[in-house]
């Protein structure tokens, strides 16, 4: 794929490209990928319509970010730059919110240090289907067209924004303040050097939370660990809950969008748990219905309660793309994937 490699090396996987930096993921390949995304995105979509670019803590992830930025606008798009590392549901809220075409997503998500990514974020602000990505792998073969370099902070067309308050304002708009508040509940958070710090810590503030954080600055070597709210990972976490008897415990995956729950005997719960109190919750607490959408390998006892309801279920692969793809067809109540992590 140009620059003496192959376009065979790029592959989209359950959720975006990732690669070893400097071996795999280049600043050569990173301009030539955003390329093969501008090729798919321009018969479908006025240039008018901004792309969204954002990035994790990762090393080097905001500098791949501004490439791709600089990429996109010399090929006449519209750019809006996140202004610091912010996490993909972020992102993603910002693709709707603005209309956008999609948005570039700079994330190993939960991969060791030594590796970036890049997802694609759709204009329906979900996981990209293998249609979408195969659509752009299809483009890598298009030749050697690069633009001129354009930089990110003498482009008029590339525009730095800040996706938190409007994030965090439809957040807000979803949870009941009022009774979160009421509960003045004490939280331990393990940020895990993650991009949500300042997002999840600030909401759970804002609720009226007590919370106390560790870990929430940028490290781009995770503190020697990974990304990753697994149990091996969380036992920092635990030992908060225990020491400061608090009422739960909270930690995130590089990009934001896996989870870690502590509960306040020092117990995680498992993505498994998770889903099926949310998925109940929903049912007698919200009133709300739909189908539920599980991946082949998490807990059957959804079976049971979509049962018990008399709401359908599907069974999909792993990969948040293919529960993605179903809530795309069919009104869904929930839909989750048992990962590492949650």
């Amino acid at each position: 794929m140009g620059v003496g490699s192959s376009s065979r090396q790029i592959h989209f996987g359950t959720d975006g490209w990732r690669g070893i930096i400097a071996q795999d993921f280049t600043f050569a390949k990173v301009r030539q990928v955003t390329q093969a995304i501008a090729r798919y995105l321009q018969p479908k979509y006025r240039p008018e319509r901004p792309v969204i670019v954002g990035y994790d803590t990762r090393f080097l992830a905001d500098r791949f970010a501004e490439a791709a930025a600089e990429t996109l606008a010399g090929l006449g798009w519209r750019v809006k730059i996140a202004e610091r590392d912010c996490p993909t549901p972020a992102i993603a809220y910002q693709v709707k919110h603005l209309n956008a075409a999609g948005a570039l997503m700079f994330t190993a998500s939960h991969n060791p240090p030594n590796y970036c990514g890049l997802k694609y974020i759709p204009d329906y602000a979900g996981p990209a289907t293998t249609e979408i990505t195969d659509g752009i792998v299809a483009q890598l073969s298009g030749g050697e067209t690069l633009p001129p370099k354009q930089m990110v902070g003498d482009n008029p067309a590339i525009f730095p924004f800040d996706p938190q308050p409007d994030y965090l304002k439809f957040l807000y708009s979803q949870v009941d303040q009022g009774r979160i508040r009421s509960a003045r509940l004490r939280v331990s958070y393990d940020a895990l050097y993650s991009t949500s710090r300042g997002y999840l810590d600030t909401a759970l503030t804002a609720c009226g939370c007590q919370v106390t954080s560790f870990h929430n600055y940028r490290d781009v070597l995770f503190g020697g660990g990974l990304p990753e709210p697994s149990p091996q990972q969380l036992s920092a976490l635990i030992t908060a809950v225990e020491h400061d008897q608090t009422d739960f415990g909270l930690a995130t995956d590089g990009d934001g969008d896996r989870f870690g729950i502590v509960d306040n005997q020092g117990n995680i719960l498992s993505a498994d748990t998770v889903l099926l109190l949310l998925a109940r919750h929903l049912l007698l607490h919200k009133g709300k219905t739909g189908a539920i959408v599980r991946t082949v390998a998490t807990t059957h006892l959804l079976d049971q309660l979509a049962t018990a309801y008399g709401l359908e279920l599907y069974e999909t692969p792993v990969g948040f793309k293919y529960i993605g793809a179903v809530m795309r067809q069919t009104s869904v109540l929930i839909g989750g994937g048992k990962s590492r992590g949650g």
